[in-house]
């Protein structure tokens, strides 16, 4: 199942006022006197630097805090607008619960952005251009994983430390940026460097689901660095989007879903896949609240369950 949202109305650059009284109601935390404090891992990585972005913009609304691996990604974030106080440094893939105390104390919510990077091979191109030109098909390049950010221990034991943390914290919701493809464990992203990605943030996924802690996870087709908020978003379940010609988004409007996501009632709760139409091909989505109302449906985790 899929839904569009073609709606467009005035006054969508600001998307967060305290009430909204044409799509459904925003959330109580939101209030003109009050700031939403949330916590954004994976800061500094490419999406999770442009929530971390559009959150810092909306700072009548929010107080953020970004979470990185290492202190040498903290000068990204000060561009941003972020005070060196609200950048905290966190070793994501060792899995400590206790390490985010301090990060997630005080927040009401939680982005997570974190994910095992694949690194290519440079030498398995040898073969990958001796194919091209003598002929041959079916040679691909190869992949692995840094040291210690295997996808096991970032997608799977590293979101679970980040869930744990937020609920000894008292973080009541967590956005959860994933991906599509989890329904077929034989997807070809499971296969690079035998990690096995997808099946690790399924559980992930399921095991937040199973914590009591409001949720939304969201996964994004293929990631694309192009600008955002010029396209129409289409949202589904299952992987069913897949099968679309143009199966990708840019990750600017992710980061924008996922941050909308924060106040809608309509995405508590909630798992669904998306993607977004070429530039041009239907207006671009500006109620996010409709998109999501729209759409009935959940993603269904007795596909390819992971957990318990």
């Amino acid at each position: 199942m899929m839904r569009q949202a073609n709606v467009a109305f005035k006054g969508a650059g600001r998307p967060f006022l305290p009430i909204n009284t044409s799509f459904g109601s925003r959330r109580l935390a939101v209030m003109a006197q009050a700031k939403l404090k949330v916590a954004v891992t994976g800061a500094a990585g490419r999406s999770g630097a442009l929530v971390v972005k559009k959150l810092a913009e909306r700072s009548t609304d929010f107080e953020t805090r970004a979470v990185v691996r290492n202190s040498s990604s903290k000068p990204k974030l000060a561009q941003l607008g972020l005070d060196e106080s609200a950048i905290f440094e966190v070793d994501v893939s060792r899995g400590d619960t206790g390490a985010f105390a301090t990060a997630f104390a005080g927040c009401d919510a939680l982005v997570i952005a974190t994910s095992a990077v694949p690194v290519l091979k440079p030498l398995s191109l040898i073969p990958v251009f001796w194919a091209k030109l003598t002929g041959g098909k079916g040679v691909m390049p190869q992949f692995g994983w840094k040291e210690g950010q295997y996808p096991e221990q970032v997608d799977w034991l590293g979101q679970k430390a980040q869930i744990d943390g937020a609920k000894a914290a008292g973080v009541k919701q967590v956005v959860l940026i994933s991906s599509m493809g989890g329904t077929d464990k034989d997807n070809n992203l499971n296969k690079l460097g035998n990690g096995d990605i997808l099946q690790w943030k399924r559980k992930a996924e399921q095991y937040l689901m199973a914590s009591g802690l409001t949720y939304t996870i969201i996964h994004p087709g293929g990631l694309l660095d192009e600008p955002d908020g010029q396209r129409q978003l289409v949202v589904g379940v299952d992987d069913t989007l897949i099968k679309q010609t143009v199966r990708s988004i840019p990750r600017g409007d992710v980061a924008e879903l996922s941050v909308q996501c924060l106040t809608l009632k309509a995405a508590e709760n909630r798992a669904f896949d998306v993607i977004s139409r070429k530039p041009g091909e239907g207006e671009p989505t500006r109620d996010f609240g409709a998109l999501l109302t729209d759409m009935a449906a959940n993603c269904d985790y007795s596909i390819n369950s992971q957990w318990p």
